[in-house]
């Protein structure tokens, strides 16, 4: 909310808010639109005052910032615990936003993208220094970066740049293995290195007391179709057969006493976690 004050006139006093682009909301009326983004109260109450001195004689014009609590929220989705928008009111650096948001998760990918739309904020590539550069209508362009989170975690300091209003931050989500059946644990595994069938089951918990060692299905989906390759955990161990790598999005299946084989590969829905709607995520403020 800004207000503007001609001094010793009532009738060309205003107060309103930016547009989407970041012009003053009415300063229409004035004949030509003038830019609010990234401006200061000393520049707007300049560049007002030169647009009514066309009409009024050594105009005094008064700026006030009243209100800045309607800025663009900011947005950490992704792989992280509690996805969340940020109101943001001070300085606050990428690290702190993902611990606000709970931490990272197991399913993390390698990489994080903050995305900076345009005319939401006065910083055009993110950067650890945080200074703000201002900019125009014209040159306020849609920026990303991408962040190895490796780098981040190992405290370098371009990795963990200053988040603004308005910047979505994603944390990449790595591609899913999903690991079924005759486990102690069934659940989706994050496909980074080169995970093999063996390993896989491990993870899950191993093979649970009614499942099969000998029968150990992996389901791969290659164009429109899906190939069924099958494996046998005692072999593997025995070294007598290959400890198979697996791709993203394979299905392995332990065989479980007493269950028929199966006649069609099982369908998993893939869940992306946090990266629904926006505006359904929780609003937290940064002060």
């Amino acid at each position: 909310m800004i207000d503007v004050d001609v001094v010793g006139s009532i009738e060309f006093d205003w107060r309103g808010s930016l547009t989407p682009e970041g012009f003053l909301d009415g300063s229409d009326q004035l004949g030509v639109e003038i830019y609010g983004l990234c401006r200061t109260e000393a520049e707007l109450a300049k560049a007002i005052g030169e647009h009514y001195s066309r009409i009024l004689r050594n105009p005094e014009v008064v700026v006030r910032i009243l209100d800045r609590s309607n800025r663009p929220t900011a947005l950490v989705t992704g792989a992280v615990q509690n996805p969340a928008r940020f109101q943001i009111r001070r300085p606050v650096r990428l690290n702190e936003l993902i611990v606000l948001a709970g931490g990272l998760t197991d399913m993390l990918g390698g990489e994080i993208r903050v995305f900076r739309p345009p005319n939401l904020s006065c910083v055009g590539r993110p950067s650890s220094a945080g200074a703000a550069v201002p900019v125009s209508a014209s040159s306020n362009q849609p920026v990303s970066i991408d962040i190895r989170i490796t780098d981040l975690l190992a405290g370098i300091r371009d990795a963990n740049p200053y988040i603004l209003s308005g910047d979505v931050v994603t944390v990449n989500e790595a591609a899913p293995i999903y690991v079924i059946g005759g486990v102690n644990s069934p659940q989706a595994i994050p496909s980074r290195g080169d995970l093999t069938v063996s390993r896989a089951v491990a993870t899950a918990g191993g093979v649970a007391r009614n499942g099969i060692e000998s029968a150990v299905t992996v389901y791969r989906r290659s164009g429109g179709t899906t190939k069924v390759i099958e494996m046998d955990l005692r072999a593997i161990d025995a070294e007598s057969a290959e400890d198979m790598t697996l791709l993203p999005f394979d299905i392995v299946e332990v065989g479980m006493r007493g269950n028929e084989k199966r006649l069609f590969p099982p369908v998993i829905m893939y869940d992306r976690m946090g990266m629904g709607d926006g505006k359904l995520f929780p609003l937290r403020i940064v002060d």
